[in-house]
């Protein structure tokens, strides 16, 4: 995977051409650090990404990334280098994305979360799109990322204005972005999105090769004078699921029963729905997949929900198996979390526009080697320490391991050395988990994460 020479080219955005006069050296940056190594930035990209997994669990700033003047200059003039551009930066990541998708069926997971804003919601988002595994919940790389600068003012003409012209065609760029890992050899597509991708025009300009899972956020009218919702409440049960549902602001943690009932349904186009440069057709067809919970705990809302998929759903395993994917959602919100407050603290950045997105997108970046750790907590993929730490990391690993190993079976690292496994189990006790109750966040993760940092720092100056 990858070069096992000490240094070797710097990537250019398409992800296959090295650039001329650009390398770095395995000490100078991780090895994945490469994702950020646009023109004219390589080694000042690997040099931030380095630091913003240093000290990214004690939130962000570019004085405190650099550690010093010297550091401080560097990282400034990689944000202010005009060559590298965000845009860049995540066409690179998803490059390296496109490595890990064949044979897999991939979850294209697509959100957008408030960056800079005010309270009327005014501002800069950003939008990233993930590559998650569907079968084990691994969180493969970065698909895409776009801001969003939300100014206001258009809203009385968006019912004359087409989707090109609209905010909301983000959710066909970002699915238009995930075609990319069908080309690469993915066994299979779905991108993913929570009510407010509910767009007939998603529906209608579906990628070639992509499949789309979308939680309704409209009680659309149907050819027959029906209405979607009405449709899905008069449709026989078709089974029942169990699901962990997670502990969320004012909801605690529960196990829900859960009653699915399916269909198939005609949607027309919306009626006053501007054209737009391309037609529009009359219908689509899709699938409807409704679930809600049976018998909540008394005075909690009960879990509903209203799937709209161009998967084609003829029985009940092909409903469970696609609420398996939706649920898979959560993991751009735990992206999010990672990012914000508890992690990196993006929203406290005082960049300007520019700056300001470069240096987010290489946090999203270091934000997904976190998910990645824990995603490969217990091991399941197998994976090398390699594909997110430097091998030279693996001594200091080992000896803190040693540290941290207790009498009990319990109180071991169960998983091989060398393995990315084991360095998540060290970061995970590192931040706090004990390795008896439940399994580590990413929070707890990026906490260990950064606490080996100070650690691996000492061990450094031991000879000095």
């Amino acid at each position: 995977m990858h070069a096992s020479s000490k240094t070797r080219p710097c990537i250019s955005p398409d992800g296959l051409i090295p650039l001329a006069g650009d390398s770095f050296s395995r000490r100078d940056g991780w090895s994945w650090s490469w994702a950020i190594s646009a023109t004219g930035g390589c080694k000042k990209g690997a040099f931030l990404l380095r630091r913003l997994t240093d000290l990214g669990g004690k939130g962000v700033s570019v004085r405190g990334l650099g550690g010093k003047r010297s550091g401080e200059m560097r990282i400034g003039r990689f944000l202010h280098n005009p060559k590298v551009t965000a845009t860049e930066m995540a066409a690179t990541a998803k490059a390296r994305t496109c490595t890990q998708v064949a044979g897999r069926h991939v979850l294209a997971i697509q959100d957008t979360t408030a960056l800079r804003v005010d309270e009327k919601g005014l501002g800069l988002s950003l939008h990233p799109v993930i590559a998650v595994d569907a079968d084990n919940g691994a969180m493969l790389g970065l698909i895409d990322n776009s801001f969003l600068n939300r100014k206001g003012g258009g809203r009385g003409t968006r019912k004359k204005r087409g989707i090109e012209e609209k905010e909301s065609k983000r959710w066909l760029v970002g699915a238009g972005s995930a075609a990319a890992l069908v080309q690469a050899g993915a066994a299979s597509v779905t991108v993913v999105e929570d009510r407010e991708g509910d767009i007939y025009e998603s529906f209608a300009f579906k990628p070639t090769g992509v499949e789309l899972l979308i939680r309704a956020a409209q009680d659309r009218a149907l050819g027959d004078k029906t209405t979607l919702f009405a449709r899905a409440d008069g449709r026989p049960e078709a089974g029942r699921m169990s699901v962990d549902l997670p502990a969320i602001p004012g909801r605690k943690a529960r196990k829900a029963q859960l009653s699915v009932r399916f269909g198939t349904v005609e949607i027309p186009k919306p009626s006053r729905r501007k054209q737009g440069v391309v037609l529009l057709p009359k219908t689509v067809t899709l699938s409807f997949i409704d679930v809600r919970e049976i018998d909540p705990p008394e005075g909690v809302e009960a879990a509903h929900w209203r799937l709209l998929t161009t998967h084609r759903v003829e029985d009940f395993e092909t409903a469970q198996r696609l609420v398996g994917f939706y649920r898979k959602r959560w993991t751009i919100e735990q992206l999010f979390r990672t990012m914000k407050t508890k992690g990196f603290q993006i929203e406290a950045l005082r960049q300007q526009e520019g700056p300001l997105q470069k240096l987010v997108t290489a946090i999203l970046i270091a934000a997904i080697v976190t998910m990645q750790l824990v995603a490969e907590r217990d091991g399941a993929a197998g994976r090398p320490l390699e594909d997110a730490l430097d091998p030279e990391d693996e001594p200091v690993l080992e000896q803190v391991s040693k540290s941290l190993e207790g009498a009990t079976q319990k109180q071991k690292n169960p998983h091989p050395k060398g393995s990315l496994a084991y360095a998540a189990w060290v970061f995970a006790r590192l931040g706090g988990w004990t390795g008896y109750y439940g399994k580590p966040g990413p929070i707890v993760m990026l906490r260990g994460f950064t606490e080996f940092h100070t650690i691996k720092h000492g061990w450094k100056l031991r000879d000095v």
